[in-house]
C-alpha cells in the first residue's frame, strides 16, 4: 500500500479516532510476516477472538499462538488492553460504583463469560463502594485456592479498601455454583470479618449473556446475612 495510507502514517495525519479497530492494532503488532501483511495478521486475530472485547479477553499463549503474533507482540496486545482498563478505572468520581450484583456482572461479564480457562478477578472497593481496582486473584480451578485465602484480601489492604467483591467464571459454561464455590465464599467471608473489610458478594459467569449468578442472592456461602 501507498506510504501515506499505512496506519502509522494514517494517525499521524488524521489522529487515531479516524483509524478503523484493525489499523491501531496493527500498528501495535509493527510488522507483518513474509505470507501476511500486519493489515491481515489484526483483522485474524479480531475475527478469531469475535472483536476488541474477546481479544482483550484472551491470554497470553492464546494471542502468541496465532499465526504472526509470537510472544512479543502477545504482550504488547495483553500490556494496551491493561493500560485501558486501568483507564477506565482511574476516573476519580467517575469511577464505577458497585452495589449490587448486577453492578458486578455490568463490569466484569463482557470480560469473563468467554474465557476459556477458570479465572478469578476480585473487585476492590472504597468506602463509598467505587471501584479502586479489578485484579485477577488466580487462574486455575477454585478447588486449588484455598492456598490462595491469604492472598485473597492483599491488594485489598494495601489500597485501605473497605469493600469487596469476588467474581470467577465456569469455563463449562454452567454458572451454577459448587460446593467448593460455596465453601471458598465462607472462608474467605470470615478472613474479611477478622480483616474489617466486607465481602459484598461473589458472582460465577457462565457463558452467554445473561447467564451468572449471585451466591449471595442466592445464599450460597452468605448463609447468616
Amino acid at each position: 500500500m501507498p506510504d501515506d495510507e499505512r496506519p502509522r502514517e494514517r494517525l499521524d495525519r488524521l489522529g487515531p479516532q479516524a483509524l478503523k479497530t484493525e489499523e491501531l492494532l496493527a500498528i501495535l503488532l509493527r510488522t507483518g510476516t513474509t505470507r501476511d501483511d500486519v493489515l491481515v495478521i489484526a483483522q485474524r486475530l479480531l475475527r478469531d477472538h469475535g472483536g476488541v472485547r474477546g481479544l482483550g479477553a484472551a491470554d497470553l499463549p492464546t494471542l502468541a499462538s496465532t499465526h504472526g503474533v509470537g510472544h512479543a507482540k502477545a504482550t504488547t496486545i495483553a500490556a494496551a488492553f491493561e493500560l485501558g482498563r486501568r483507564l477506565r478505572l482511574d476516573g476519580g468520581d467517575d469511577r464505577p460504583q458497585v452495589t449490587t450484583p448486577e453492578h458486578i456482572a455490568a463490569l466484569l461479564h463482557d470480560e469473563m463469560q468467554p474465557l476459556q480457562q477458570e479465572e478469578m478477578r476480585l473487585v476492590i472497593l472504597d468506602t463509598k463502594n467505587r471501584v479502586l481496582a479489578t485484579p485477577t486473584l488466580y487462574r486455575g480451578t477454585i478447588s486449588s485456592a484455598p492456598g490462595r485465602l491469604a492472598e485473597v484480601y492483599r491488594d485489598a489492604i494495601r489500597r485501605n479498601a473497605a469493600h469487596m467483591a469476588m467474581a470467577h467464571n465456569h469455563p463449562s459454561g454452567d454458572p451454577t455454583p459448587s460446593r467448593d464455590d460455596i465453601r471458598f465464599t465462607r472462608d474467605a467471608i470470615a478472613a474479611g470479618e477478622l480483616l474489617g473489610i466486607d465481602l459484598i458478594d461473589h458472582v460465577v459467569f457462565g457463558h452467554g449473556r445473561g447467564r451468572w449468578v449471585s451466591m449471595r442472592r442466592q445464599k450460597l456461602g452468605f448463609d447468616a446475612r
